[in-house]
């Protein structure tokens, strides 16, 4: 019998895999490490075949530790980043690498090397970018493809096949070259509300009049929740399944979060509209759904049924969250690697001295967290961080300060986030948290008393995964429409409220946050001759 899902979630640095009942049970996980290679500033890189190959470890395993045979998993489902994988015409990996080392085959989500050629899209102001807040980021795809195209020429001849990383995953499971919706609707430009979803004159506007002969980029989309075949042998030799278990169209991650959380709404799309997901890790994503569209500077999309039907999907997000406290745990001489122990040593400390100083405590300390670019809601990927109020102070209580307020920078961006979607249309009452961020409480306490939303911890392992789950179900026949699934297999949650007491010491930082924009503003108009960049 036929009664169980496996979910596979392809994140920064490690491949995750779950197997789940119809009830959304998870009954076996494993985890398995992927590499990256950082040869430079801005740029990271995969190998897609690594990838594969940690997947199929992961898999093999969670089905071990659940015990349960190959006969009965139903379906496969993936998510992935929205990383950038290249192969030839035959299907063979093609290196993106500037030194021309063959293996890596992926540009990473977080890579910015095409700054420039995001720029250049940005300028052509087509109509196509009302989908994009205005502004293309250069974690899209159309500024990495532009790139490769102009500084790797010869590459781009040869290419024949180029996938979104979730695709890759379906395409090397099926043998399919099928794309999810949620993918290129999200990631490519790709306007799944018209009849004709690639746009002929914005493909010419950035040079890429031969994209979907270099690609194999098909006219139509699989939608999230549809089979787009069945593994091949070899796919399930490798992942220890059999060649009846079905392949749900992939899902972009931080979009399977929204489903493992948001799910059980679906059934009454006004009961949706006012909660968002919050997808935190090494960055942060907040989704959100609408039956109209509504697009706003800063926001990506509105993207037509990039997870429901008939439903807008609008996201914001932070480049950097999880990532930047890792920085500042291991860039400061009082830190260190970043593991869970030190983060849970600091956190702790953290405790003690705002316990003992209360709201005094590293109050004269203040952190944009732009470290890595500002995604929503300035849509700058060149703005930078800043720290004001540091001292010669190199202890292990400073690193503490200078963690607290970092974690308190990133919730206020998040409450800018928020205030820029409540002008948009969009309202904000409930935050549905999932991810890395849920272990660190710190953040889930400053989310809710910084926002003034109530928040929910879902009770999932990993809503991710979850989310994924529900896809394949549906995929699978287990369950009728993503509606349905979600309401089965969604879980309640654990819930944060504001704390009112806290509100006015929050109010006067989130004033100091935004005249640091101000004051960033002016200082790089200085330095480029007063051209002013993105303010509050």
């Amino acid at each position: 019998m036929r009664d169980l899902i496996v979910a596979v979630d392809i994140g920064t640095g490690s491949a995750r895999a779950g197997v789940f009942d119809r009830h959304g049970l998870l009954i076996g996980r494993a985890d398995y490490p992927i590499e990256m290679n950082r040869p430079a500033e801005n740029v990271a890189e995969h190998d897609s075949e690594n990838i594969w190959t940690a997947v199929c470890i992961a898999v093999r395993t969670a089905r071990a530790k659940a015990g349960v045979g190959e006969a009965r998993i139903a379906a496969i489902g993936f998510d992935a980043t929205c990383s950038l994988v290249v192969r030839d015409g035959a299907g063979a990996p093609l290196s993106v690498n500037a030194q021309g080392h063959r293996r890596w085959d992926t540009i990473v989500w977080l890579d910015h090397r095409a700054l420039k050629e995001a720029d250049d899209c940005t300028a052509t102001g087509h109509p196509v970018l009302v989908h994009s807040g205005g502004v293309l980021s250069p974690e899209m795809e159309m500024p990495k493809l532009m790139w490769l195209k102009r500084n790797l020429p010869e590459q781009w001849e040869k290419a024949g096949l180029v996938f979104d990383l979730a695709d890759f995953m379906t395409w090397r499971a099926t043998g399919s070259a099928a794309r999810s919706r949620s993918t290129l609707t999200a990631k490519w430009n790709y306007l799944s509300h018209r009849s004709k979803g690639w746009d002929e004159s914005f493909l010419a506007a950035i040079g890429l009049e031969d994209l979907l002969a270099r690609t194999g980029l098909p006219e139509n989309t699989a939608l999230p929740g549809t089979a787009v075949g069945t593994l091949t042998p070899e796919a399930a030799a490798g992942l220890g399944l059999d060649t009846d278990c079905r392949v749900a169209a992939g899902l972009i991650d931080a979009y399977a979060g929204a489903l493992g959380v948001l799910g059980r709404f679906a059934r009454v799309p006004g009961d949706l509209e006012g909660q968002m997901a919050l997808v935190g890790g090494t960055s942060s994503c907040i989704v959100a759904f609408a039956r109209e569209m509504k697009p706003a500077f800063g926001l990506w999309g509105p993207y037509y049924e990039a997870v429901l039907p008939s439903l807008w999907l609008v996201e914001a997000g932070q480049s950097a969250t999880g990532a930047l406290l890792d920085h500042i745990v291991r860039s400061h001489s009082a830190g260190g690697e970043p593991d869970a122990a030190l983060h849970a040593r600091i956190i702790a400390r953290v405790r003690e001295l705002r316990a003992l100083h209360g709201d005094e405590f590293g109050g004269r300390l203040h952190v944009l967290p732009d470290f890595h670019g500002n995604r929503s809601p300035l849509a700058d990927p060149h703005a930078v961080g800043v720290v004001s109020g540091l001292t010669l102070d190199a202890s292990f209580d400073a690193l503490c300060r200078l963690y607290w307020r970092t974690a308190v920078g990133i919730a206020l961006g998040l409450r800018h986030i928020l205030d820029m979607m409540r002008q948009a249309g969009y309202a904000p009452d409930c935050l549905h948290a999932t991810g890395g961020h849920l272990r660190n409480p710190l953040l889930m306490e400053l989310y809710s008393d910084i926002t003034g939303c109530r928040v929910a911890a879902a009770d999932a392992v990993d809503a991710v995964l979850l989310g994924t789950a529900i896809g394949a179900a549906v995929a699978a026949g287990l369950h009728d429409t993503l509606a349905g699934a979600g309401a089965a297999m969604s879980p309640e949650g654990q819930e944060y409220l504001p704390d009112p007491a806290r509100r006015g010491a929050y109010d006067r930082d989130y004033a100091c946050y935004l005249a640091m924009l101000r004051h960033r503003a002016e200082l790089d108009a200085i330095g480029r001759g007063g051209r002013a960049g993105p303010a509050a």
